[in-house]
């Protein structure tokens, strides 16, 4: 057809197309962008079917699923810079890149979506005599795509290799002011430190946390069975002892009113020393108890169960890595270390006990120790921190064993409770 316009006017005579015809071109472009973009099943998440507030019950967590939706749609219709989206699987960090994606797509921007995982084998697969394009072509669209999104950056494999081409990637990115889109449900600090640095660049980039990632309410390593534990509570700690004397019985009273206190209220430390089966796990036992009651995140760990197990994250089978489990023990809230002295005393273990003590130590992280050894028994790195009066309560109890042994003879009787000593 052409266009209806008067005799002077430029397009006048010029064939121009109709309505029907600029739908179908529509249709097409999109279709076209749509199979550049790799979204796939994708193309189905939009803002128009996304929970505006997210799916957490919890309200704090709803608020910012709901700010970074607003971040979400203004990147969306004006993709500049970086945005980084951050938060526990499940938190709809997928859906929000999608629905960026698809709008951008509408919009005539043309995006490519990559699971970083999978993109990293689609590289590998290049290499293949059967491979429908070459290496070079699909890492050049890949890095200079008009609009990128990583998502599950942190999930792949950390190789050598790996860890080299996402860094060009990025890195390229970076230096040309790229528009990207990242997601992650690894904290940044985790990270590859080029990454870090890159993705953090308040110049560039934009960081959005979509559910602030919660601990787990309980976790344990070592052999005391969890249904036993969970039965070594306040209410079943027998303050009478088992031919217990008075003092005895005074000292449990005293070891039991000071981890009460401590249960209702984890500041500081407490350490528990004494003989092996007077009292000191089941206390122990019995803050860890009363803090999951009140929904509160404990980590309770029998010291050398927590070797072995930093030990085989070495191994290929692994589902965790090393790092992810040392950084749960030594940053949880509240950590409760069970037979500390018992464990094998390599100098890698004497290190690796060494760095998560001096870690909350210096953070001032509330801990609870138990051991079988005196302080002086301890490795004086770890006895002076354990022992400094302006952190922790030390407890020495003298109770005969609970399961019938006979009381541990102390050449001079030791004070019970000692408010630590002063650090060297």
């Amino acid at each position: 057809m052409y266009a209806d316009v008067p005799p002077e006017h430029p397009d006048y005579g010029r064939a121009v197309p109709c309505e029907c015809s600029k739908r179908e071109f529509e249709r097409e472009r999109l279709s076209r962008l749509q199979r550049y973009s790799n979204l796939g099943s994708l193309t189905r998440l939009t803002f128009d079917n996304l929970m505006s507030r997210g799916r957490s019950s919890d309200p704090a967590n709803q608020e910012r699923f709901y700010q970074c939706c607003a971040i979400a749609k203004a990147f969306a219709e004006k993709p500049e810079g970086w945005l980084v989206l951050m938060g526990p699987s499940g938190c709809g960090k997928t859906h929000l890149a999608a629905a960026i994606a698809n709008h951008c797509l509408k919009l005539g921007y043309a995006v490519s979506f990559h699971v970083v995982p999978d993109l990293l084998d689609h590289f590998r697969a290049t290499f293949g005599p059967n491979s429908a394009i070459s290496y070079d072509e699909l890492f050049e669209h890949v890095r200079n795509t008009p609009l990128l999104v990583l998502d599950d950056l942190g999930t792949q494999s950390s190789t050598s290799w790996a860890r080299e081409k996402l860094y060009q990637i990025i890195n390229h990115r970076f230096n040309e002011h790229l528009p990207m889109l990242v997601t992650t449900n690894v904290p940044l600090e985790d990270l590859d430190e080029r990454l870090q640095t890159r993705l953090t660049e308040p110049s560039l980039s934009q960081v959005c946390v979509v559910e602030e990632r919660k601990p787990p309410i309980f976790q344990q390593v070592g052999s005391l069975g969890a249904e036993l534990l969970s039965k070594m509570t306040f209410e079943s700690f027998d303050t009478r002892g088992l031919n217990a004397n008075d003092e005895q019985q005074r000292n449990l009273e005293l070891a039991f009113r000071t981890a009460r206190r401590f249960a209702e209220s984890p500041e500081g430390w407490l350490v528990l020393l004494g003989g092996y089966g007077c009292g000191k796990t089941h206390l122990a036992a019995a803050i860890s108890n009363y803090r999951l009651r009140k929904a509160e995140p404990v980590f309770f760990i029998v010291v050398p169960d927590l070797l072995d197990h930093l030990r085989s994250t070495f191994s290929p089978d692994s589902v965790v890595t090393y790092d992810e489990l040392f950084e749960r023990v030594r940053s949880t809230p509240l950590l409760i270390l069970d037979d500390l002295g018992t464990q094998t005393a390599s100098p890698w273990a004497r290190e690796k006990l060494y760095q998560i003590i001096n870690h909350r130590y210096n953070g001032r992280l509330p801990t609870v120790i138990t051991s079988s050894n005196s302080l002086d028994e301890i490795e004086d790195r770890l006895s002076s921190r354990m022992g400094d009066l302006r952190l922790s309560t030390v407890i020495n109890v003298i109770a005969p064993d609970y399961r019938g042994g006979m009381p541990k003879m102390e050449e001079e009787p030791k004070s019970p409770v000692r408010r630590g000593r002063r650090s060297r």
